[in-house]
């Protein structure tokens, strides 16, 4: 997300118009709204940041880091995003650790107080999200349901990311599509990532999470009135498959595949 849409998703959220923003911050409408779209010709100078930051409550500084990020040559820009989302992850590592030793309660420390910005935090919340690193935590079947594991890590932590610097969904995962029940759309190899914050609906193509022990698939769903959910392959050599709703415990639709075009 934008420097300029976060600005306007905030100012939308607090029902505020352009000329009021424009008036609080000492600039004129026509500039704050290329701010907003994009045409500005360079990022804002940081006493209009700040300006920002206060007339919408962001928290101070979060919009000029955003900013002297887009300044920022893109291969700086990646490395940073990439540690910026393992201490992020690393910061969840130790937190279930020492709550699991029973070291400290939920409120004996918050580990996000520590220095740095997240790169997975809300840009319409607490925090302003610069792109995801995305876990590659395992396969999912387009054939048949088969047993999934996450590898044991806490959400959100893997051996193995992709970047995905339109994903900010902080709770996306990607897998590997093993089978052929999803061609021609999805391939044996290809990588889709899903994002449980996006609520499902009818004809998404959705990693489909069965009740404990029985397994997970990845099918195209359709929402039937009898309170059952359809799964669809996309190969015409698989039958569909009706399943109870309360059989399901997660439907997660896909948003990104990342195919490959050659083999080898």
């Amino acid at each position: 997300m934008s420097l300029g849409s976060i600005v306007r998703s905030r100012r939308e959220e607090l029902g505020l118009t352009q000329e009021i923003v424009a008036a609080q911050v000492e600039i004129s409408k026509p500039y704050l709204s290329n701010i907003e779209t994009g045409r500005a010709k360079n990022p804002p100078s940081d006493g209009v940041l700040r300006s920002l930051e206060r007339a919408m409550s962001f928290r101070p500084g979060e919009l000029v880091k955003l900013a002297h990020l887009v300044r920022t040559p893109s291969d700086v820009r990646e490395r940073y995003e990439l540690y910026e989302a393992e201490v992020h992850k690393l910061r969840g590592v130790v937190r279930d650790l020492r709550r699991g030793s029973g070291e400290i309660s939920d409120t004996d420390i918050d580990i996000d107080d520590f220095d740095g910005p997240s790169a997975h935090q809300d840009p319409a919340g607490a925090g302003i999200s610069i792109g995801g690193v995305v876990p590659i935590i395992n396969s999912v079947s387009a054939g048949y349901p088969h047993n999934f594991t996450d590898l044991d890590y806490p959400p959100g932590v893997a051996e193995e990311y992709i970047r995905c610097p339109d994903v900010h969904d902080p709770q996306a995962f990607a897998a590997r599509v093993v089978g052929d029940s999803m061609e021609p759309d999805y391939r044996q190899r290809d990588i889709v990532v899903f994002s449980p914050n996006t609520p499902a609906r009818s004809g998404d193509d959705c990693f489909v999470r069965f009740e404990e022990g029985e397994g997970t698939t990845f099918k195209r769903i359709y929402m039937d009135e009898e309170q059952s959910i359809r799964l669809q392959p996309l190969n015409q050599a698989y039958p569909s498959q009706a399943v109870p709703r309360e059989q399901i415990t997660g439907l997660w639709p896909a948003i990104l595949r990342i195919h490959h075009v050659r083999e080898g």
